[in-house]
């Protein structure tokens, strides 16, 4: 039996195996171990500190006394195992123990999910190699042949077939329905690119795809846009990593260069639309929805801006949502700090999707561009090292002060520009980029308004874009969920499939 640990929430289960095994099925302990550690693999899926769990030690005495006591004996013989690893490091304890400050202290599960499991994965290359040279660095240095990597995906079957029926008949139409069971089959769309008839027939689609849309939102929440703007998009949870503030400076930026009259031909229409949920408690990001709304409301109200740019935040966010939302979008918004999302997955929806990207080298970014090729992505931003370089001497007043745009949009945010009636509403988000801030927006932000008017040049060349997206789409067959569980079971489950 395997059982995967999807992230730290039910590495208890470890614990659990252990006292049924130890107290009900009266097993010696160091055999009940191995089956423990034989049955089960740990799944990390971030690299954020206070998203890996812990449980004060108080807390789990009083809701779960036994299983913190085996808890305890499991640390004891690791700390053991530990000690006997780094013998010239006594430090090495403390920074692999399951339980720190024992009596009042933290019970670690992401160390306790790798201690019991006998395989550790990250969900992208660039993921796994984080978990094994910085968050996990001791584990690695004491087990290497336990971490491993298998990259996340999407079953096309819902995400192409599924929530986009016009392009699924015309991939099938010009190359077959076997990409729906093997999606590197899309590899034979790759001629078409060439084909003038086929890249309006893709158009075409894609124009239908963004009418739909379009009139889908507009009798479910009361929002329109114009189907012939640019449609780039941000769709996913709220989180300051995954910076919808930097598409936010963005918005600004662009409101302000039609503002005070740049020509026409310099700005490509565009509507930038966001959607996604924040956690209930999560302030700061609910203050930037907020933004995002307000800043809508003004666009709205000024003739000749909504002329070029409107913006729209899609609320209620739900997976079915994303499946009208993914068909119609034209440019996909994957900019996270590097080093900081695991892979994400809507990245791969979008490209499927024919979808361009503006990104980091983040998650499964990395992997997205090498599969699409650089030519047909657009990248910006510091790389992962450089961020972890920059992070002890960063100081992002000084790119406010440096920066005459970007100054001029974090100004018009503290001064009420965007909340006329409650001046300082947004200070906090003001705060958060000038006092601290953690994710980088603001060393990002002059590479990613550059590489945004590439962008927008881009559209301009109707023929070349559509190129680019049917590339995109005809070398996103990696990122199946097929490969994936095909990777789970012979790498990590050791199991081969049933032949029908």
């Amino acid at each position: 039996m395997s059982i995967q640990l999807n992230d730290t929430h039910p590495s208890i289960a470890i614990a659990e195996l252990m006292r049924v095994l130890v107290d009900e099925d009266r097993v010696e302990w160091d055999t009940a171990w191995d089956i423990t550690t034989k049955t089960f693999a740990y799944t990390n899926h971030t690299v954020l500190p206070e998203a890996l769990e812990t449980w004060s030690e108080g807390l789990m005495a009083h809701l779960l006394p036994r299983h913190l006591q085996i808890i305890r004996e499991i640390d004891r013989r690791f700390l053991i195992q530990v000690g006997e690893k780094f013998s010239d490091d006594p430090d090495k304890k403390a920074q692999m123990a399951i339980i720190t400050n024992h009596g009042d202290g933290m019970v670690h599960m992401a160390r306790l999910a790798i201690v019991g499991s006998h395989t550790v994965n990250g969900v992208s290359r660039l993921h796994s190699e984080i978990l094994k040279n910085n968050v996990f660095k001791g584990f690695y240095a004491m087990t290497p042949d336990k971490f491993r990597n298998v990259t996340n995906g999407i079953t096309p079957r819902r995400w192409l077939l599924q929530a986009n029926p016009p392009l699924s008949d015309l991939i099938t139409n010009a190359i077959g329905e076997g990409w729906a069971k093997d999606l590197e089959e899309l590899k034979g769309l790759e001629p078409l690119a060439e084909d003038s008839e086929f890249r309006r027939l893709f158009r075409d689609i894609k124009k239908a795809n963004k009418n739909f849309m379009s009139n889908y939102l507009k009798k479910t929440a009361g929002l329109s846009y114009d189907p012939d703007f640019l449609l780039d998009c941000q769709v996913k949870r709220f989180h300051e990593y995954k910076r919808q503030l930097l598409n936010v400076l963005h918005v600004i930026t662009l409101y302000n260069r039609i503002r005070e009259g740049e020509p026409d031909r310099n700005i490509t229409p565009r509507t930038v639309l966001f959607s996604g949920k924040s956690a209930p408690g999560y302030f700061i990001c609910k203050l930037i929805i907020k933004l995002i709304n307000n800043i809508s409301v003004v666009i709205d109200a000024d003739p000749e801006v909504s002329k070029k740019l409107k913006v729209i935040f899609v609320p209620n966010y739900s997976v079915t949502l994303a499946q009208r939302i993914t068909p119609a979008a034209e440019l996909s918004e994957q900019i996270s700090t590097a080093g900081y999302e695991a892979s994400g997955t809507g990245n791969m929806k979008f490209t499927l999707n024919g979808a361009l990207t503006i990104g980091t080298l983040d998650g499964a970014n990395v992997e997205i561009r090498e599969e699409v090729g650089e030519e047909n992505f657009f990248l910006f931003g510091l790389k992962a090292d450089e961020i972890m370089t920059l992070n002890h001497k960063y100081n992002s007043r000084s790119y406010y002060e440096q920066n005459s745009r970007l100054r001029q949009a974090i100004d018009q945010i503290s001064g009420g520009h965007f909340s006329p009636d409650n001046s300082g509403l947004f200070q906090p988000i003001v705060n958060s980029l000038l006092d601290y801030d953690r994710f980088f927006v603001l060393a990002d932000y002059e590479a990613y308004i550059r590489c945004q008017e590439q962008v927008s040049e881009a559209y301009k060349d109707e023929e070349s874009w559509t190129k680019m997206a049917i590339l995109n789409v005809a070398r996103s067959g990696k990122f199946s969920s097929d490969r994936a569980i095909h990777e789970y079971a012979k790498n990590i489950w050791n199991v081969k499939p049933v032949s029908l």
